[in-house]
């Protein structure tokens, strides 16, 4: 792959992907970077990208949801692999309106198979990035393997199955090159502080009430960014095409214990002024519709075929991500404050 396409670059894991496969990777070729820059979009997390990578960097403002639009970034850059990130995300906001689920991540990826298999000669791969969301919820045992069946509960979740079939469909039935990865909850650098952690965090340092959904005893696997960033870059240059690979960060964790480790983490690096422990700013609240239970991730498979296990230990990675919300105040501020689409705006027009 010389000419690589990253749909959704401007986004979390999106940004640092691309900050990995330009810093850390042995990737020689070409990133275009393709985001439609909705709310979570921030084309600033890669403002130095261009000038430190001259001709390897570009960014190019579109949205998958048009095929036409994407048809002219496929000829002009001649495109020859694609890594797609590009999704609505988050679970709340597919509970309140989940027609841009529908759109984006279905349609969306509709729209990137069929240039695909129109460039079948061209095109290397094709890797689609989905979640574990897709197989439901876990009772207290197991894990999920890539031979869980899918038990989506969200209109997120729902979204994101369809397009994982759609990105399977398109292997057995036309041979289109495709690997599919389904990763856990995500935590570090450039999160929008719309999710757990990073708002936590945030409140934290704000003394603000930390929300929590229900008992707090959801459970989660949770997997430091860079980390999920290697085993993509493992899995589109070693894994088995139509194959899927499950990547997990091998830590387990009730919701309201990444809470207070936040809280306890926060105290010791900013002791509050009354001395108390932040741990007094948890709030419960109702619990959300469809809200499942536990999800864990089995990544043997991943870990036997192509050597990836996770690196960052949780308690590491979670003080590295702190430290990275305390050292960038003034992202934070323009994000929380949507003063970033501004800037947006000025540069593009919309």
């Amino acid at each position: 792959m010389k000419h690589l396409m990253v749909t959704g670059g401007c986004g979390f894991i999106g940004t640092n992907f691309i900050r990995y496969l330009l810093e850390e990777s042995d990737f020689e070729g070409r990133v275009v970077n393709v985001d439609a820059l909705t709310y979570a979009g921030n084309p600033e997390n890669l403002q130095d990208m261009a000038e430190r990578f001259p001709g390897r960097y570009v960014f190019v403002k579109g949205d998958i949801r048009h095929r036409e639009e994407m048809a002219r970034v496929f000829e002009e850059y001649q495109i020859d692999g694609i890594c797609h990130f590009a999704a609505e995300s988050h679970v709340d906001r597919s509970i309140v309106g989940p027609d841009a689920f529908v759109q984006t991540n279905i349609v969306g990826t509709f729209n990137l198979l069929e240039l695909a298999r129109r460039h079948q000669g061209r095109i290397n791969l094709f890797h689609h990035i989905s979640t574990d969301e897709v197989f439901g919820s876990l009772g207290k045992e197991g894990y999920f393997t890539e031979e869980t069946p899918y038990r989506p509960n969200s209109p997120y979740s729902a979204s994101k199955a369809a397009s994982d079939h759609l990105a399977r469909a398109y292997h057995q039935t036309y041979g289109l090159p495709v690997t599919i990865s389904n990763c856990s909850n995500n935590y570090g650098p450039y999160q929008f502080p719309e999710k757990l952690i990073p708002l936590m965090i945030l409140n934290a340092l704000e003394e603000k009430p930390l929300p929590v959904y229900g008992d707090g005893l959801n459970v989660r696997d949770w997997l430091y960014v860079r980390d999920h960033c290697a085993a993509v870059w493992a899995v589109m240059k070693q894994g088995r095409r139509g194959e899927t690979y499950n990547v997990g960060g091998n830590t387990e964790m009730e919701n309201i214990r990444i809470v207070e480790t936040i809280c306890d983490i926060m105290d010791e690096l900013i002791p509050p002024g009354d001395g108390r422990s932040r741990r007094r700013l948890i709030t419960f609240v109702k619990d959300r519709p469809g809200h499942d239970r536990r999800y864990a991730i089995d990544c043997a498979k991943l870990t036997r075929e192509l050597g990836w296990q996770p690196e960052e230990s949780f308690e590491a990675g979670i003080r590295k991500t702190i430290h990275w919300y305390l050292d960038h105040v003034e992202w934070v501020d323009r994000v929380r404050s949507g003063e970033y689409q501004s800037w947006i705006h000025s540069h593009y027009g919309t």
